[in-house]
């Protein structure tokens, strides 16, 4: 029942805009930077934390598709130009 829930709270957290989280960022820093003993308090923590996470998975598998993407340059062979043959003449006389 409760990983079901995370599940389904998960899905909704990654259809969220990474850029429009990352605007909430400063706002919810300040708020958590206020320790107090509300309900409040204590949600703008998860929102925090669920922004950075967010931020986390983005940079990860930003370098992963970047990891990729050097390990396939490595791999692939270079194209060399074709190499110029020697044109196909003869002296005449």
């Amino acid at each position: 029942m409760i990983e079901d829930m995370l599940d389904k709270t998960a899905e909704k957290i990654l259809a969220l805009d990474e850029a429009s989280l990352t605007a909430l960022w400063d706002k919810y820093k300040v708020r958590i930077e206020q320790v107090g003993r509300s309900r409040e308090w204590e949600k703008s923590v998860i929102i925090f934390f669920i922004i950075n996470a967010v931020r986390a998975k983005n940079h990860l598998f930003n370098e992963y598709v970047l990891q990729e993407q050097r390990e396939y340059r490595e791999k692939k062979p270079e194209k060399k130009p074709p190499s110029p043959r020697k044109p196909n003449l003869r002296i005449i006389k």
